[in-house]
């Protein structure tokens, strides 16, 4: 059987398999080990063997946890309600600006947690009912909780990304500062978005009433402006050593559980049942990635094994004849496409072992196409029937917002999300530039 045609049984044997309802890791492991020794017969056991030393031997594994555990940390210890607080002091008076602090709070989070989840669950219970109860528009408050919280996969210390670092051998501090810069840039167009929405319908997001503001001093305010700088040193305690080559990756996730914990402490919040809701949560999640990440490397050896990425290559581009930009915004529609029923990391491991090598081959950068695939994830977030984000907010929104106010409230943020990405792809520095400058390349 040609090696072209066993590729293709292996991913829709896999594809099969996953409408049984099996675990991703648990689908794709098997299609790997069953393959490799099919072809390679006992010798082909030795491959995921292989994995597992490599996943083990991966030092900046440990920095999964860490970021995990300040994540759940911070949400347990409700430090994330003293900055909301702040930002609805803050931007209240602006039309539409408590939206504008609850994407900025998602940023924050997004820049100590790195998952989607907990943005959205912090969103969801503190600023959702603030929002409803001021009379915000129903469908612009889901909206922008859930494109909010998807920024957490993009705005280091990003748990996706590590991931598909180690997929695709890519370093992963420079991963996380190619994503600074457009996770910025979205969180910008998304509160442009609001602003000019509010201005031109107040309705849509009424400021705090004039004898309301009036209540809250000038100490007050800044009593809250103290309270919202705690999770900014606390970022910059973890990432400044970082950035200027003092501490390793490592060390710096370390650093910034210790620097979590102590403001959890000083604010007298880590309880015992705080610490132990957070241990359980890490232990968890960290497991399945790393269950994920080994049943994507055993089928990526086989892949490798087969040489299907130059018969894949080479279907595109010489027989077919497409250009590398055509079969890249290709990729991204299928990307898209799945989002529509997986999930980013099963989409990741999916694909990897065949589109990864490939953008390599095409000659395009995989540190600038990392952050295009976190991106592309973000919008399958958001991407109706079956997007993660949708089903969140399904969860955590009261009765009256119903699962048709929950899809049409993320299509304006699709959108510009989908502006955001095409942006990046015509002007990759935006993506690349932050990394070579700190790296010198």
């Amino acid at each position: 059987m040609p090696y072209e045609m066993i590729a293709v049984l292996m991913f829709s044997t896999m594809l099969l398999m996953m409408l049984t309802g099996q675990r991703v890791f648990g689908v794709i492991g098997f299609v790997a080990v069953v393959a490799s020794l099919a072809l390679w017969g006992t010798g082909g056991q030795t491959m995921g063997f292989s994995a597992a030393m490599k996943l083990m031997k991966w030092y900046p594994m440990l920095t999964l946890p860490m970021f995990v555990f300040m994540g759940y940390v911070m949400s347990e210890s409700r430090l994330a309600e003293d900055l909301y607080k702040m930002f609805h002091v803050w931007f209240g008076p602006v039309p539409g600006g408590l939206a504008i602090g609850t994407i900025l709070l998602m940023v924050m989070i997004s820049a100590m947690n790195g998952l989607s989840v907990a943005g959205m669950a912090i969103g969801s219970t503190i600023a959702l009912p603030e929002l409803l109860r001021r009379r915000y528009d129903k469908l612009m408050v889901t909206g922008v909780i859930q494109a909010g919280s998807s920024l957490g996969i993009l705005i280091p210390p990003s748990v996706v990304l590590v991931l598909y670092a180690m997929i695709a051998r890519q370093p992963v501090g420079q991963l996380w500062l190619a994503g600074v810069m457009p996770g910025l840039l979205m969180a910008g167009v998304f509160i442009l978005y609001i602003a000019v929405r509010c201005t031109l319908n107040p309705a849509l997001g009424p400021a705090l009433p004039a004898e309301e503001r009036a209540l809250i001093t000038r100490a007050e305010k800044f009593r809250l402006l103290r309270a919202g700088v705690l999770p900014l040193l606390i970022f910059g305690t973890m990432m400044g050593p970082f950035v200027y080559g003092w501490t390793s990756l490592v060390e710096s996730s370390v650093i910034g559980v210790a620097a979590t914990v102590g403001a959890a402490v000083i604010k007298r919040r880590f309880t015992m049942e705080v610490f132990e809701v957070a241990t359980r949560s890490t232990l968890a999640i960290s497991c399945m990635f790393m269950w994920i990440i080994l049943a994507a490397l055993s089928f990526g050896a086989v892949f490798d094994g087969l040489g299907a990425v130059k018969a894949i290559e080479g279907l595109f581009v010489e027989q077919m004849g497409l250009g590398p930009w055509t079969i890249l915004i290709l990729m991204q529609l299928s990307f898209l496409i799945m989002g529509m029923f997986l999930d980013d990391t099963a989409m990741l491991v999916i694909v990897a072992p065949l589109y990864v090598p490939l953008v390599g081959a095409l000659g395009f950068d995989l540190i600038w196409y990392g952050v295009l695939y976190t991106i592309t994830c973000q919008i399958a977030y958001l991407t109706p029937p079956f997007g993660y984000n949708l089903f969140l907010m399904r969860a955590f929104a009261p009765p009256e917002i119903t699962m048709i106010d929950i899809w049409k409230s993320v299509v304006p943020f699709v959108i510009l999300m989908v502006i955001s990405l095409v942006l990046i792809m015509v002007f990759p520095q935006v993506a690349l530039w932050l990394p070579e400058t700190v790296y010198g390349k």
